[in-house]
């Protein structure tokens, strides 16, 4: 099990031995490092100097002046925007993709590119939005993709969506999402020192279908990585790209 993988493949070719099944939770795609800011498609652009003050913009919360200093840059390179991150991103994917084992089930994270997916997915890779499989006898619920914040991720959707794609789902063993139910401890990043956006919905299904597990990403540092809501254990999986380690769902 891993969760924001964001670009480590390297380690994600082998986070499947000795596995039945890998399960991803999301964000593959590295757009920049908020620990090293020379890494992702951002920086390689316009260099780690923009990165650093583009991270210093948005841990303070200055997401307007982010975004103006985004907007002088892009105007500065000339080239249509949406194209050169798709480009960037494609070249993610093909590495990514290329490293997960067979079989490997999937959804989306909120800096994804959806759209995108099904090119890369190969024949041993299961992408899942709002929909259920069967896993060693045990039925997993996926839901992808982020609530709306004002960073504007790609992959970011209304509430209402959500909430629907969490009732599609209905009654699991295992609730896979990439983002955590709406709990303080559980949405905090203490590095980042921000809380990121939980779901209600999320929070409401696991105390009215009571799954043996609720299992998500996102929160990179959280407060709490694992706690228990009611009969249901609510893990973080961990921020692979950092870790290089997956958790292991034993039954």
């Amino acid at each position: 099990m891993v969760s924001d993988v964001h670009g480590n493949a390297r380690d994600l070719a082998r986070a499947g031995e000795g596995a039945d099944a890998l399960v991803c939770l999301g964000d593959l795609v590295l757009f920049l490092d908020y620990a090293d800011h020379s890494r992702g498609i951002f920086p390689d652009l316009f260099g780690a100097e923009n990165a650093t003050r583009l991270v210093e913009l948005r841990t303070a919360r200055r997401f307007e002046e982010a975004r103006d200093l985004g907007t002088r840059l892009w105007a500065g390179i000339g080239q249509d925007r949406s194209a050169v991150i798709e480009k960037a991103v494609r070249k993610q994917y093909a590495e990514l993709f290329a490293a997960f084992p067979e079989p490997t089930y999937a959804t989306y994270g909120n800096v994804d590119m959806p759209a995108l997916w099904s090119e890369y997915a190969g024949q041993g890779t299961t992408v899942l939005d709002g929909e259920r499989v069967e896993i060693g006898g045990w039925v997993f619920g996926f839901v992808g993709g982020g609530l709306r914040t004002p960073m504007r991720t790609p992959y970011e959707i209304s509430d209402e969506e959500y909430a629907a794609k969490i009732e599609a789902v209905g009654e699991v063993d295992v609730l896979c999402t990439h983002i955590p139910p709406e709990v303080p401890e559980l949405v905090y990043d203490t590095v980042a020192r921000r809380f990121e956006r939980g779901s209600h919905a999320l929070l409401e299904a696991i105390r009215r279908t009571r799954p043996r597990y609720s299992l998500f990403g996102h929160v990179h540092q959280p407060l709490a990585r694992r706690m228990r809501i009611g009969a249901t254990e609510c893990v973080n999986v961990g921020h692979f790209a950092g870790s290089g380690k997956p958790w292991a769902l034993e039954w």
